[in-house]
């Protein structure tokens, strides 16, 4: 049975297959349970290979064509020609224009995009977390996919489950790094009960889409932290004080 997933009409193009995967349909037992697909976890590496098998299966690759990189909170993105053996790649985002590789984006309360420009066929996955974004990982992002022949006019873009503002207290020192970069961004910060700012990663990282040409832009409404049961998320498990925490997966591809 595959493990289920989730899409949006956005991305639901000719020739290209999408899912946003929780922690449901897979093997792994404990913290992990149940589709865990952290190669950097302390899960049993062969746990994570029987997962990753299915979800290959579930989106129609080999296992062997999907991607997966060792992700670092950067701006960096890497073009693909074909798929990558031995030591993962350290990077945040992957594009390609090759049909029949997958590419992903690992995530446990950041916010992974999936792009497609489906008039050029080119496709994207990026790891966005408030460092990435921050550091202009979606606009390096787009700017590779251009690079290929997309237009940012044509590109759509779907960010995947990660934590809501109501869950995501940050301090105050978090606060002025965002505003360093430019202060007009305060809007994306609201006091919580305790007084500290709540951040809203998922406005802000469709804002950076929007400021640099993307308009066909969505967000899947999921909280990675206040939804345990569907998905992993190190800040819930952090504060339920569990040691470890699973990934979930988000995969794009086009199709052959």
């Amino acid at each position: 049975m595959s493990p289920p997933f989730k899409t949006h009409e956005l991305l639901a193009h000719d020739g290209v297959t999408h899912g946003f995967f929780g922690r449901n349909g897979g093997v792994s037992g404990g913290v992990y349970a149940s589709l865990n697909v952290g190669q950097g976890s302390k899960d049993a590496p062969e746990n994570i290979v029987k997962n990753r098998a299915h979800i290959a299966r579930a989106i129609g690759c080999a296992p062997s064509h999907l991607l997966s990189l060792s992700q670092i909170h950067s701006p960096k993105v890497l073009t693909i020609d074909a798929p990558f053996e031995g030591p993962l790649p350290e990077a945040d985002s992957m594009v390609t224009r090759v049909k029949g590789i997958a590419l992903s984006s690992l995530s446990a309360d950041c916010g992974p995009v999936l792009l497609s420009d489906p008039e050029a066929g080119v496709i994207g996955a990026c790891h966005a977390g408030w460092r990435g974004a921050l550091a202009g990982v979606t606009s390096a992002t787009i700017e590779a996919m251009e690079n290929l022949g997309a237009s940012r006019e044509s590109i759509c873009a779907v960010l995947g489950p990660c934590i809501s503002q109501k869950n995501y207290e940050v301090g105050d020192e978090f606060r002025d790094n965002i505003l360093a970069l430019n202060e007009a961004d305060d809007c994306f910060f609201e006091d919580g009960p305790s007084g500290k700012p709540h951040f809203d990663l998922k406005a802000y990282i469709l804002a950076r889409l929007r400021a640099h040409g993307v308009t066909r832009i969505a967000a899947l409404s999921d909280c990675t932290y206040g939804q345990p049961q569907d998905y992993f998320s190190y800040r819930y498990n952090t504060h339920q004080g569990v040691s470890g925490y699973g990934r979930n997966i988000s995969v794009i591809i086009l199709r052959e």
